[in-house]
């Protein structure tokens, strides 16, 4: 019994270990290191591109929800997020290197999984497979699938920067996470006041920005979960105060008072030695990130370990070419999985890679796959992406949107989002257990 996977990222990899556990020979494909893209710097698997942030880890939010939906099936990725997870307060945020080292370690050990290092160009294959090539996918199979189905469509997002912790002035920063969660000192909070603000506002929306390649650079399609901050900000002066840069939930011990405003650093690495600046995705040149943000007074002499990119994206039409088990409509021993699909995230793209390798397996051994209920987040995320109904689609994250009305609706949001969470896993824990699933 054997199958394909085309690409180590998060989900292809999640697909090979779902394969390799039920006994399925597995030959997966993956161009790096001979090839990369313009996103990738490491020859490693399942590399974070734009953020080292899971999202919320509280099973109590929809983030949260799929991730322990995620471990109730054994997901590799979650098991190897865990592992790896740095303090981030209320979310779950990993060591890039460390979470991609572990992956890596676990794909390359097991015994089922043959790696190939090349580049396909090509959707004809001998066994089942499964095309997990990511957001990022080559240029070669692009055009394949562009030729073959008709359509692809694109979206540009964007990565934030990274700074050297050393290089915040701390005598304009205080530690701090919003509200006290996690430990307390989870986030390097770099705070404004209002002159301070105006100031980078003004000098942020009128900065220069690097060119869109391969593109319509005329009307770029941006999503939302990674709008560049400087596009952010042409929607008025007060948006990013309550967005990236909201002071609520937040005091400067210097101060005594709430800031204006507040840009928020996350740990990259478990040493501490590198932060994020969170949801400050961009598209400036780099000489132009270091100016504008250094108006940031704990940023003035800040080091770049990486500076923030933009990147296309590319996904399937896939209401009209999958079914909800990510098989192609029109060949079932084809699936597609991953951001390439139309589920947006990091861990969104795991889970419908878990979803396409439990499926592709069951597909060899008895030709029986299954969709997840419609009240878990990881089956109403592969129902909307299959959904006919949906005309004008667009990459789909965890959302309590997707999933069914509760019968009983609690009023407050909180106990709303723990009751959806509860339902959707309970239900879960029983259809693991009548379809005997992980195994």
């Amino acid at each position: 019994m054997k199958a394909n996977v085309i690409g180590a990222g998060l989900a292809g990899c999640e697909a090979a270990y779902q394969l390799a556990k039920r006994g399925i020979q597995v030959d997966l494909y993956e161009m790096k290191p001979h090839k990369k893209t313009p996103a990738h710097k490491n020859d490693m698997f399942a590399e974070l591109v734009c953020s080292n942030s899971l999202k919320a880890a509280r099973i109590g939010s929809a983030a949260g929800m799929l991730k322990e939906e995620m471990r109730y099936l054994d997901s590799l990725l979650m098991r190897c997020a865990d592992k790896s997870a740095v303090p981030a307060g209320g979310a779950l945020a990993v060591d890039r290197e460390i979470f991609s080292k572990l992956v890596t370690e676990e794909i390359n050990n097991n015994k089922n999984i043959n790696v190939i290092n090349k580049e396909i160009d090509t959707l004809e294959f001998d066994v089942p497979t499964i095309i997990a090539t990511g957001p990022l996918t080559s240029d070669a199979l692009s055009d394949v699938i562009k030729d073959k189905f008709g359509s692809s469509l694109s979206f540009f997002d964007a990565a934030a920067p990274i700074v050297k912790s050393d290089s915040v002035d701390m005598n304009y920063a205080f530690c701090a996470s919003r509200y006290g969660k996690g430990d307390g000192d989870d986030y390097i909070n770099c705070p404004m006041n209002k002159e301070e603000y105006e100031v980078f506002y003004n000098e942020l929306i009128n900065a220069e920005r690097a060119p869109l390649h391969d593109f319509d650079v005329n009307n770029p399609k941006v999503y939302e979960g990674c709008m560049p901050v400087e596009v952010m900000a042409q929607r008025g002066i007060d948006t990013l105060r309550f967005g990236p840069m909201k002071p609520v939930g937040l005091t400067d011990p210097n101060t005594g008072h709430r800031p204006w405003a507040v840009v928020q650093l996350r740990k990259e690495n478990s040493a501490g030695s590198m932060y994020n600046l969170v949801g400050f995705q961009t598209n400036l040149k780099f000489p132009e990130q270091k100016r504008v943000f250094g108006l940031i007074p704990a940023l003035k002499n800040a080091e770049y370990c990486r500076y923030g990119v933009m990147h296309r994206n590319t996904f399937i039409d896939s209401p009209r070419l999958l079914n909800s088990d990510y098989s192609l409509k029109s060949n079932k021993n084809l699936f597609f999985a991953g951001q390439i699909t139309g589920v947006e995230g990091y861990m969104e793209s795991a889970s419908s890679g878990l979803m396409a390798g439990i499926n592709c397996a069951r597909l060899i051994k008895n030709n029986n796959t299954v969709v997840l209920p419609d009240n878990t987040m990881i089956g109403a995320l592969s129902r909307y992406i299959s959904e006919e109904s949906v005309t004008k689609f667009q990459p789909m994250g965890a959302n309590f949107g997707v999933l069914p009305e509760l019968q009983n609706r609690p009023r407050d949001k909180k106990l709303r989002a723990e009751a959806y969470a509860l339902r959707g896993l309970e239900r879960l824990k029983e259809f693991i257990s009548v379809n005997n699933l992980n195994s």
